[in-house]
């Protein structure tokens, strides 16, 4: 760079820079920068938030997945009332400071039923999606690598699934297996199965067909090799996603089943159970559906929420 160029600072800028801490960029100190420390950058997971473009909506969506986690885990710290016994002389309060979903007919506080039933409502949830998720990924990808005749046998299977109404695929496994949660959990996953297949097969398809993945298999890469190594970490993503729209779909499933008598047995604190017997007052203690299906649909909007921004960060 010729002497011309530079600022007439009498000093030479390498030994300026040197001295004082400052690495100027020549063509940032070409148009006039100033010569004064650059700002600092800003962190990767910083950068990467505002490449997002972080929303309310998704932080407020993980906040409520986390409170019925909690409820799941610790509930014993949001309430100190018992989910089981209540006060017949409290019966059919109404929402207040002391009772904050109010109280049933029997004088049970009902928060406290909403909080204690997150266990049983989220865990089979978290079963239904496991189920699917391993179900599902394992012919999907079994019947993208594989291909041929057993592929076409694979996805008429799940096209016979997809094709049968989920609620009565799962009312049909539950008569075969019994009333519980665990079951319905069971039943609600096994008809996500024909979902997870179809997509997981679809993306290690995808995936077979890049140019990494032949790249492996030219410079002798056995089959199982690639398939862990390169196929399978990049097909799943999408799956991921998928689990967490599932998620939320398994929690309004479960409930469904618990209002229609096919999930756990009262007095058990079950969501879908807590609606169906607030159902008979309706017209005179309107809380008993109104709050706990509105838990239920905050936690199935959050869970949806969570997974359309698992799918943008795949795009």
């Amino acid at each position: 760079m010729s002497a011309s160029i530079l600022p007439s600072t009498g000093a030479d800028p390498a030994r300026r820079d040197e001295e004082t801490g400052t690495v100027l960029d020549p063509i940032v100190r070409q148009a006039g920068g100033s010569e004064g420390r650059p700002p600092r950058r800003a962190s990767t997971a910083w950068a990467w938030a505002a490449r997002r473009g972080a929303s309310w909506t998704l932080v407020l969506a993980v906040a409520a997945i986390a409170v019925g986690v909690l409820w799941a885990v610790v509930p014993g710290i949001f309430t100190s009332y018992d989910p089981i016994d209540g006060v017949p002389a409290d019966k059919l309060l109404p929402p207040s400071a002391v009772h904050w979903f109010g109280t049933d007919a029997i004088g049970r506080d009902v928060y406290a039923r909403v909080v204690f039933g997150a266990i049983h409502s989220l865990s089979g949830a978290l079963i239904a999606v496991t189920v699917g998720l391993t179900l599902g990924t394992a012919l999907g990808v079994v019947a993208g690598t594989v291909g041929g005749v057993l592929d076409d046998i694979l996805m008429r299977v799940v096209d016979v699934l997809l094709s049968i109404p989920g609620l009565l695929l799962s009312l049909s496994i539950i008569i075969l297996l019994g009333f519980g949660t665990v079951n319905a959990a069971i039943a609600v996953g096994i008809g996500s199965v024909a979902s997870f297949a179809r997509l997981s097969r679809s993306e290690v398809v995808r995936v077979r067909r890049t140019d990494y993945v032949e790249a492996a298999f030219g410079s002798g890469g056995t089959f199982f090799s690639v398939l862990l190594r390169h196929v399978l970490p990049n097909s799943l993503t999408a799956v991921v996603g998928l689990a967490a729209l599932q998620f939320g779909a398994a929690i309004l499933a479960i409930s469904t089943l618990g209002f229609l008598g096919y999930g756990a047995p009262a007095p058990t604190p079950e969501w879908g159970l807590l609606i169906a017997e607030g159902r008979n007052y309706v017209s005179t203690a309107w809380w008993l559906t109104t709050l706990p299906g509105l838990v239920v649909v905050v936690l199935v909007l959050s869970a949806n929420r969570i997974s359309q921004s698992l799918g943008r960060s795949t795009r």
